[in-house]
C-alpha cells in the first residue's frame, strides 16, 4: 500500500524546489544537471525526497485526469501506437540481421543504429512528401478530407517498399523536384 504524501517535507523545502525550477527556467543550470547532482547526493537529501514527493503528487493528478477523461486516454493512446509503429518500423527495416547489431565495437554499433535510423527517417520523408501531393491532388478534385481523418494518418507504413535489408546510397533516384505519378485508387473511408 502506497504511503501518504508527505505534505510537510515538500513544505519545509519549498524555497529550494523554487531556487531550483527558477535556475532551471532562466536558463542558469539545465535540468540534466541537476538530476545528475541530485542523484548523487545521499538518498536522505531533503530536496530531492521533497521533489520526489512532489512526483508523487503530479502522478496522482495525471492518473486522475487519465480516468476522468476518455480524450487524455485517446491521445496517449494514439501516440504510444505511433511509438510502436515506428519500433515496428525499424524491425522491418533491420529484419535481415533478425533485429541484433552484431558490431562488436561501440563505434560500429553506433554507425549501424545512425543507419537504422536514416533508413526510417527517409521512409517518413518519402510517405510525408507522398501523403502531401496525395492531399493536393484530392483537393483539385474537389474531394475533401475531413481534419479528424488527418490526425489518423501516419507516415510510417512501409507496406508499399520494398525492404530488402541491403540500403544503397549510390543511386540518384528521382531527379530533384520531380516526384513519381500517384497511383490513382486512392481510397479514403470516414472510419479509420
Amino acid at each position: 500500500m502506497a504511503q501518504p504524501i508527505d505534505e510537510r517535507l515538500i513544505s519545509e523545502h519549498w524555497d529550494d524546489v523554487i531556487r531550483l525550477a527558477t535556475s532551471i527556467r532562466t536558463g542558469v543550470t539545465s535540468a540534466s544537471l541537476m538530476l545528475e547532482r541530485l542523484g548523487s547526493y545521499p538518498r536522505a537529501n531533503g530536496l530531492a525526497l521533497a521533489l520526489r514527493e512532489m512526483g508523487r503528487v503530479e502522478r496522482t493528478l495525471f492518473t486522475l485526469d487519465w480516468i476522468e477523461l476518455p480524450e487524455e486516454r485517446r491521445r496517449a493512446t494514439r501516440e504510444l501506437n505511433k511509438g510502436e509503429a515506428q519500433n515496428a518500423l525499424k524491425r522491418a527495416i533491420f529484419f535481415h540481421r533478425t533485429g541484433r547489431i552484431r558490431d562488436h565495437g561501440l563505434q560500429a554499433q553506433g554507425h549501424r543504429a545512425s543507419a537504422l535510423n536514416l533508413v526510417a527517417s527517409a521512409i517518413v520523408l518519402w510517405n510525408t512528401t507522398y501523403l502531401g501531393v496525395a492531399m493536393r491532388h484530392l483537393e483539385r478534385q474537389g474531394r475533401s478530407v475531413a481534419p479528424d481523418l488527418l490526425q489518423h494518418l501516419s507516415p510510417l507504413g512501409w507496406q508499399h517498399i520494398n525492404l530488402t535489408g541491403d540500403y544503397l546510397w549510390t543511386d540518384a533516384g528521382i531527379p530533384e523536384g520531380k516526384l513519381r505519378p500517384l497511383r490513382q485508387a486512392i481510397t479514403i473511408t470516414d472510419n479509420p
